[in-house]
């Protein structure tokens, strides 16, 4: 089985997952939210450089890639290529191993529930953004 990857809505849902990222931990967005209950400051932030950024831009080359394999391999295989479909994956995918590790892994950690929800929405948004580009432009 050949897996059919269109690189076009790639390209198109990694710098949207990029830009996505940069407006959900706005300041007026989710950003201060998420300094309050994280404790990250800003000079926490600056201390940090470019190297969180560099870190989401592979995490969300390999999560952009990996979901389109993935919304392919589901549409062959249930023979549904509606953008409906790639959605449905695209929230599967989240749930199974996006929200199931972060939420386990901030439970264990004692994070605040808040924390766990500003990340775990920003996940399901990238999730479903990501499924819907894949899935429009057609697998």
């Amino acid at each position: 089985m050949e897996i059919h990857i269109n690189l076009l809505a790639v390209l198109l849902a990694l710098v949207i997952s990029m830009v996505l990222a940069k407006i959900w931990y706005h300041e007026k967005v989710f950003g201060g939210a998420w300094r309050r209950v994280s404790g990250i400051t800003p000079a926490d932030s600056k201390k940090a450089g470019k190297k969180p950024i560099i870190i989401t831009l592979f995490a969300n080359i390999v999560t952009v890639v990996a979901l389109s394999a993935m919304i392919y391999i589901s549409s062959v295989f249930f023979k549904d290529t509606s953008v409906w479909h790639a959605i449905l994956s695209g929230i599967v995918a989240w749930l199974a191993f996006s929200a199931t590790t972060l939420i386990t892994h901030n439970a264990f950690e004692q994070k605040p529930q808040k924390l766990t929800l500003i990340n775990n929405g920003y996940q399901l948004t990238l999730f479903l953004v990501v499924a819907l580009i894949i899935g429009w432009f057609g697998v």
